[in-house]
């Protein structure tokens, strides 16, 4: 009740300081966000204490702990289930709402005091779930002595610890850059100060995002036991569109910044973002989709569609009505340019975000219009986003070495020549060692080509004579080369992608204890079953030697896992990870002296893990930078900024 209350008082004052900047004195404002701050960590705080001592009077308790539940699962049960997870929702939230609220200068400033107060209004409604519909304190009159423990699948892997909350961080930080543009139209004001003071929630929830995605792909691998990592699931769809259109937007971000121009697209943009994910958190938490990743049923659903809908309507209308105002900066002069690729960049992202939002919801419509259920499976996104994706590579290996205003084939051809050839002997190389697969070798030939443009844009701009000056020209411009080590990263994601799934190589067995299956230049022997009684859970595995001329290289243990009073068997999956890649065992069936093992080998599993870290780098690394001089980064009416050149806050 503190968080709603304070949010609730907190929107008011604040909406009205922006009217009257002088009606609201810049001390109350701070004191109600600390308030709201201060509910959200007493909730968090509260919820895992409840679970730590296994009070299951507290029904959230008594749905999702049990007392023999790990300590580290049972904080992390705290977030497991769909009350809970709306607790983490306004914690997170509230400390946005803290940092946004310190960073007021005085109540003159009616751009950060109308941004807070439209975060607060935010606030209101979902501390008003976690007191009403979602509250997951109550108090149960008959407490049972024990409780079933959170999902299977969320007890299974230490993941569940850093995917949910990373995840988190993305959808709740996107909430900031919303308010300020929505405070921005509200007083008719253009111009890049909205973006430049939301540069750094855009970052932290960018970042957030991406490694709630790689890390989610991660754990599917390692749990779920189907050899894969990404399934265009409607919940892993959920949280990848708002990344796509985040992404349009940070980049386009680039280009007002710079030149002053698409203000118009970038609100549409950061709206989109924002409501994007409210509508994934509406996905998740309702059950029109069917998903391994969705919540039960509850009515939050509606509640949540409701809410979405308000938001979409009331801030696209204030688009229409108060943003066409807004337009200024002109055109790109051509698209031969940095500008003009940027644009590129930005429509191939959003008709990949509309690709995938597309197939997500089309079932959910069918349903909704004839009763009839369908699904939309993976040959319709494969179909659609392979060519999406390497039109996307090819714009961010040209994009960021052209330069603003306009290009020339000359300039163009000597920035990209020689990371062209580079990458065009890679792809030579891979079919000379007898790899033909046409998307492999294309995606390693403009993967090479954008590490190798990199590294080539360092060299020429690095005073070489200096490790110094490189150190600082590298540390200077970190939004620019945190860009540049997303961009690499994303090239060698998608470099495992092709590989892992283009050069994979499955078999499946059935064995009876001493037998053996050659797979992959291997010998597989299944030697022994292994049962381990542990106090949550019950594993039994079947024991396998992993040989190679004669000699025993490894021993793997796949498993099916039973939790406690939830007999339903998780299946975990055995991985070993060399440079050439994983081999990867899961199991079917296993009976006393008798298995069923699907075995497959995963080309360059590994790099996929290090990439989306690089990826996560690169934001974190132009996170670290310092505040933009607003006099450095303001263009000039009608021209590009030379000093603007220097800092950028491309992620």
């Amino acid at each position: 009740m503190l968080g709603l209350a304070s949010s609730v008082v907190l929107a008011w004052r604040a909406l009205r300081a922006q009217r009257r900047p002088g009606a609201v004195r810049l001390g109350q404002l701070q004191a109600l966000a600390a308030c709201a701050l201060a509910g959200g960590v007493l909730a968090q705080g509260a919820l895992i204490g409840a679970l730590v001592t296994d009070s299951f009077e507290v029904s959230y308790v008594a749905d999702t702990g049990s007392r023999t539940t790990p300590l580290f699962f049972k904080i992390t049960a705290a977030w497991s289930a769909l009350d809970g997870s709306a607790v983490l929702w306004v914690f997170v939230l509230a400390c946005f709402i803290a940092v946004v609220a310190r960073g007021i200068p005085s109540t003159t400033d009616r751009l950060g005091t109308g941004a807070l107060g439209v975060m607060a209004l935010v606030a209101v409604f979902f501390f008003g779930l976690v007191t009403t519909v979602t509250n997951p304190f109550e108090i149960l009159p008959d407490p049972p002595s024990d409780g079933p423990g959170a999902n299977p699948l969320l007890q299974n892997h230490l993941m569940v610890a850093f995917h949910p909350p990373l995840l988190y961080v993305g959808y709740v930080g996107f909430t900031v850059p919303f308010a300020f543009a929505i405070s921005a139209l509200l007083l008719g004001q253009g111009g890049v100060e909205w973006l430049r003071r939301t540069r750094r929630a855009n970052l932290v929830a960018w970042t957030g995002l991406t490694g709630g995605l790689v890390l989610g792909a991660w754990w599917s691998y390692e749990v779920l036991g189907w050899g894969g990592y990404w399934a265009w699931d409607p919940v892993e769809n959920a949280a990848l569109i708002p990344w796509l259109v985040a992404t349009a937007f940070i980049h386009s971000a680039v280009v007002q910044v710079k030149r002053g121009m698409l203000q118009l697209w970038n609100l549409i943009l950061v709206v989109s973002t924002f409501s994007l994910t409210l509508l994934g958190t509406f996905l998740t938490r309702s059950s029109v989709i069917a998903s391994v990743h969705a919540f039960t049923q509850s009515a939050v659903g509606p509640v949540l569609l409701v809410f979405f809908l308000l938001v979409t309507v009331a801030a696209f209308g204030l688009v229409a009505g108060r943003g066409a105002a807004l337009i200024g900066g002109g055109r790109p002069e051509s698209l031969a340019s940095r500008e003009g690729a940027l644009l590129v960049n930005n429509v191939l992202l959003s008709l990949y975000a509309f690709v995938v939002l597309l197939g997500t919801l089309y079932p959910v419509f069918v349903e909704v219009a004839t009763g009839q259920q369908v699904s939309v499976g993976r040959p319709f996104f494969d179909r659609l986003a392979v060519p999406l994706s390497f039109a996307l590579l090819l714009a961010m290996g040209v994009g960021p070495f052209m330069p603003y205003r306009r290009a020339s084939g000359r300039v163009l051809w000597r920035r990209v020549s020689g990371p062209l050839l580079l990458g065009s002997l890679s792809a030579a190389g891979l079919v000379l060692a007898g790899i033909t697969s046409p998307p492999v070798v294309a995606v390693v030939l403009l993967a090479v080509t954008i590490a190798a443009a990199s590294a080539r844009e360092l060299v020429v701009t690095a005073p070489w004579r200096s490790p110094r000056g490189v150190w600082r020209l590298v540390r200077g411009r970190r939004g620019y080369w945190g860009g540049q080590l997303s961009h690499i990263g994303v090239a060698l994601i998608a470099v495992a992608i092709a590989t892992s799934g283009g050069l994979v190589q499955r078999e499946s067995a059935d064995l009876e204890l001493g037998e053996s299956v050659p797979f992959a230049g291997y010998t597989v022997t299944y030697v022994q079953d292994v049962e381990r009684e542990l106090p949550d859970r019950t594993v039994r595995a079947a024991r396998l030697e992993l040989s190679r001329d004669g000699e025993v290289m490894r021993t793997m243990e796949p498993a099916l896992t039973a939790f406690g009073n939830q007999p339903q068997a998780v299946a975990t999956p055995a991985v070993w990870t060399g440079l050439s890649g994983d081999l990867y065992v899961s199991l079917t069936r296993l009976e006393d002296g008798s298995v069923s093992i699907n075995l497959s080998i995963h080309p360059l599993m590994w790099l996929m893990w290090a990439a989306g870290a690089l990826v996560m780098l690169g934001g974190i690394w132009a996170l670290s930078g310092r505040r933009v001089d607003r006099a450095r980064t303001t263009p000039e009416p009608g021209s590009p900024s030379r000093s603007s050149d220097k800092v950028s806050p491309h992620a």
